[in-house]
Formats: C-alpha cells, sequence, structure tokens
C-alpha cells in the first residue's frame, strides 16, 4: 500500500519548484493561478528571494503547499495513494491531493490560514521548543505544571515532542526538562505558539473560511493531525482542520496508525526529507522515498 505524506512550515528552501516551473507546462499553469490568486508573485520569491522573505509565515506556508500540491499534480497516472496525510500546514496539501479540496480553494485556505496564523503571532509574542530524549508523558506533565501557557504542540516521534505557549512559560518548562533529563531543549525560529490556545483567534477567523468553503469526498482516506486516524467523511475532515490551529499534531500516533498496514510504502511530496526520516524513527525497515516528476 502506498501512503504520500507531505511535509509543513521548515521544509521550506530558495528554489523551491523551479523545476517544476521550467519543464512542465501544466506546473506552469498552477504556479502562474497562484501568483493571481494570492495577489503577489510567490514564485519570485521562491525561487530567487531571501531567506528572510521565504520564511515569513504568510509566504512560507503557500509556498510549501504550491510546491507539494503541483508535484502530486505532475506525477500523474503514478499518483496513486491508498492514503494520504500532512503534518500541520501539509494536511491541506494531503486535502487537495486526494481531491477532498480543489486547488483553488485549498490555496485560498493556505492563504487566510498563513494570515490569521501571522496576525495571532504579532498579537501574542510566543514561541515553541523541541523537547529530545523523553517519554511524552513526562513532558506533558511537566507543561502541566508549569505557570502560564505552555502545551504539547507536535508529537513529531518517539522521543522528540515539541512544546508551545508563551516565552516565560516556553522558557521555565525547557530547564524543568532539562532538569528532567532531556537531552536537548531548543528553542525553535518560529514566530508564535502554533498548535496552542494562543491560535484562537486564528482559528475562529479561519472557521467562517473553512465553513463556507465546498469539501468533496476524497478518492482516499486522510490521517488527520486532531485524530490521527483515518477519516473520508467530508463534514468530520472539514471539522478536524478547524480543531488543528489550536490542537496538537499527532503526528507520531498517525505514523504507528498508518503502520498498521502491512507493506506500507512511504512517498514524500514537497520539499525536503523531514517525514521520511520521522518515519525511520518509528519503524527503520519502512521504505521512504521523495516524489520525483520525470523531466
Amino acid at each position: 500500500m502506498k501512503a504520500y505524506v507531505f511535509p509543513g512550515q521548515g521544509a521550506q528552501f530558495i528554489g523551491m519548484g523551479k523545476d517544476l516551473f521550467d519543464n512542465s507546462s501544466s506546473a506552469n499553469e498552477f504556479f502562474n493561478q497562484a501568483n493571481e490568486i494570492l495577489g503577489f508573485k510567490i514564485t519570485d520569491i521562491m525561487f530567487s528571494g531571501t531567506d528572510e522573505e521565504l520564511k515569513q509565515t504568510k509566504v512560507t506556508q503557500p509556498a510549501i503547499f504550491l510546491h507539494s500540491v503541483i508535484l502530486a499534480k505532475c506525477l500523474g497516472d503514478s499518483f496513486q495513494p491508498d492514503m494520504v496525510a500532512g503534518h500541520s500546514l501539509g494536511e491541506l496539501s494531503a486535502l487537495v491531493a486526494n481531491n477532498c479540496l480543489t486547488f483553488e480553494n485549498g490555496l485560498k485556505l493556505v492563504h487566510a490560514r498563513a494570515l490569521a496564523m501571522q496576525k495571532a503571532c504579532e498579537q501574542n509574542p510566543s514561541t515553541m521548543a523541541a523537547i529530545i530524549g523523553l517519554d511524552d508523558n513526562i513532558v506533558e506533565s511537566i507543561c502541566e505544571n508549569t505557570e502560564g501557557i505552555v502545551v504539547a504542540a507536535n508529537y513529531n516521534c518517539p522521543g522528540q515532542l515539541v512544546i508551545s505557549g508563551e516565552i516565560e512559560a516556553i522558557d521555565k518548562a525547557c530547564e524543568e526538562l532539562t532538569k528532567a533529563g532531556a537531552r536537548r531543549a531548543l528553542k525553535l525560529p518560529v514566530g508564535g505558539a502554533f498548535h496552542s490556545p494562543l491560535m484562537e483567534p486564528a482559528r475562529k477567523e479561519l472557521q467562517e473560511a473553512i465553513s463556507s468553503t465546498t469539501f468533496n469526498d476524497p478518492t482516499c482516506p486522510v490521517y488527520q493531525n486532531v485524530t490521527a486516524n483515518a477519516v473520508s467523511n467530508p463534514d468530520d475532515i472539514q471539522q478536524n482542520l478547524i480543531a488543528q490551529l489550536t490542537a496538537p499534531v499527532k503526528w507520531t500516533q498517525t505514523m504507528k496508525n498508518m503502520l498498521h498496514n502491512n507493506e506500507l510504502e512511504v512517498i514524500e511530496v514537497g520539499p525536503g526529507k523531514v517525514l521520511q526520516g520521522l518515519f525511520k524513527k518509528v519503524d527503520r525497515a519502512i521504505p521512504t522515498s521523495s516524489a520525483s516528476f520525470e523531466i
């Protein structure tokens, strides 16, 4: 069985997608359509901008989405997923890839999501930190007992959990987690506390956009971040997508649930190889690869 997985924020790099733009007329059309929908030439930033420009949330999210989705479109008949999943932002890429969302509607939601999250970050100065080498329950317990807002946000793989919250609370939690035996407690260069209660303004803003968007029956199940389970009902998919902004990304649980399927092959679609590495942390024997467009 083939599982196609789509990366989230942090996988971006300058030059992403340019090979598709230069060598596929279909990709060219999608990128030009995206420039029109967004109202600015995101291709200029993606192909030849600066790291500083690309790492702005309002640019990063649609850029990763475009690279991932357009690559999936260019795979043609070879793209035959039995299941899909995406890490955070990547969930929207996965929903376009399995035809639950149209390309245009998916991009509009990504754009709205990015703007709403950036605004929420500016309203509440906050951050995230990666905690390496502790059991999840220890990290959860220390977060619960730390004053202020700090929560488990991204369950990336066994022994790697990202926490999210107010800057002072993150600092206190990192100190306690280090005392508890964490190999690393590293603050991340992000704009704010994604997947935490501090994203509630963004969730409310995005709820309206998601609720007014048509979600179709998907061609295959999507393993969603909020539940870590396979979902095929469009109404359920819609509600889980709304909840995702303030809920943790259960990627560890998602990978384990996907791996219950025998002879699973994992193909990462989009920039980077982060998700392949996370799958290997769960099962080194699992075959993984990057989707590639044959020129």
